[in-house]
């Protein structure tokens, strides 16, 4: 199952993140020819484009694969466009995956960009009343930076864990950050620095978050009998896209639903949503995580990067904390996480995050990654999921 699965990451490319004002379809524009120049292609070798979508950018980001093949310029393409909240790039990588493997084309490239708002994501206009997303800032006034603090209070209370803790991730985040010439913040900052910063849902704080962000992201990808005609005989492969939905009935809180199903007809299934994820990952690609040499989560808040430790395999539930605090998951650990710099250092640019993590694991697997290089890495995994119950996780090998 493995083997014949796989497909090739011929190239990878990015826009920096930050605030830089402009349009979407430019930074897409941007990171789509840094990927074909990384794979030693030229734009009419593409033979279909996925876009992620994003919905603040107004028509546009609704034909968000046509707009990056016009701003390309059009060559014929067949075109995909994908919409699955912080989902959507994996959604669009499992689209141009399957494209491949089905035997329609032989070369796709994948692009994900973003002009976020300033200040907190907030549902796009309008009054929706069937949209739990708006619901949940209408009626509980539950906005991202509430959402993240609610878990990191049942993270305390649950496990113990403690401000100290979360901010022991924001500092090896910054650290990866730092390092990284693509990230929006690249400053390394002390424990103290985070305490110090002001409140803005209590326990979190707000370098314990991270901001919006503009940015984007490409990767190209190809059929292994491509990718070897062309010279390239052991490339990245992505052995597995998880792109799986929650189980009947959920008994912990879920944003953006306001409200957990009822275990009064049924018996609560074993496991969480998001260990469902990677799982269903592992499962298809045929590894765990203890073949793990690094991962690429979802930091939205420092928290919320100790659960996806436990989500992800790397030990039990409640044990996030001492395996940060024992250094595994940090630069020289057993499985450093998140050696891009993450969310802290980057800011959310939503369609194109799951694709700059699958960037960023390809770039590792080559042995080019620089000065944030994990040493022999093999074997790699993202994960993150989508508001509305869509999963994301993709496991990538050498």
């Amino acid at each position: 199952m493995s083997g014949c699965r796989d497909v090739a990451v011929l190239g990878a490319g990015m826009h920096p993140w930050g605030k830089w004002g402009r349009s979407f379809v430019s930074y897409g524009r941007v990171a789509a020819r840094a990927a074909l120049a990384d794979a030693g292609l030229d734009w009419t070798d593409v033979q279909s484009v996925v876009g992620a979508n994003t919905v603040r950018s107004g028509y546009p980001g609704h034909v968000a694969g046509a707009t990056f093949a016009q701003a390309l310029g059009w060559q014929g393409a067949r075109v995909t466009s994908v919409y699955a909240a912080c989902a959507s790039g994996a959604q669009a990588i499992g689209a141009a995956r399957a494209q491949i493997l089905a035997g329609l084309a032989d070369v796709v490239l994948v692009v994900g960009a973003d002009a976020a708002p300033k200040g907190f994501f907030a549902p796009a206009g309008g009054d929706r009343p069937d949209d739990p997303d708006w619901l949940r800032f209408r009626l509980l006034g539950a906005t991202n930076p509430a959402y993240f603090a609610l878990y990191a209070r049942r993270r305390m209370a649950l496990y113990g864990d403690t401000p100290e803790d979360f901010a022991r991730v924001k500092v090896k985040n910054a650290a990866a950050g730092a390092l990284n010439p693509l990230a929006r913040y690249r400053k390394a900052v002390t424990a103290g620095e985070v305490a110090a910063s002001a409140v803005v849902a209590d326990p979190l704080r707000l370098l314990d978050i991270c901001a919006t962000s503009d940015g984007g992201a490409a990767v190209v990808l190809s059929s292994m009998d491509f990718a070897r005609a062309r010279g390239v005989a052991d490339p990245v492969r992505i052995r597995a896209v998880s792109t799986v939905t929650p189980v009947y009935p959920r008994t912990v809180l879920d944003l953006p639903d306001i409200a957990t199903d009822s275990v009064t007809g049924a018996a609560p299934v074993p496991g969480s949503f998001r260990a469902s994820i990677a799982r269903a990952a592992y499962e298809e690609a045929g590894t765990g995580p203890e073949d793990l040499s690094l991962a690429e989560v979802y930091d939205l808040s420092t928290a919320l990067e100790l659960q996806w430790y436990e989500d992800i395999g790397l030990c039990g539930e409640g044990e996030g904390a001492a395996l940060l605090r024992k250094g595994v998951t940090s630069p020289g650990g057993r499985v450093p996480v998140n050696t891009s710099g993450g969310l802290a250092s980057f800011g959310e640019a939503v369609p194109a995050q799951a694709i700059a993590q699958v960037c960023e694991l390809a770039w590792q697997l080559r042995g080019t990654a620089g000065e944030r290089q994990v040493p022999g890495a093999r074997v790699g995994i993202t994960a993150n999921q989508g508001l509305f119950g869509h999963g994301s996780a993709v496991v990538a090998v050498r």
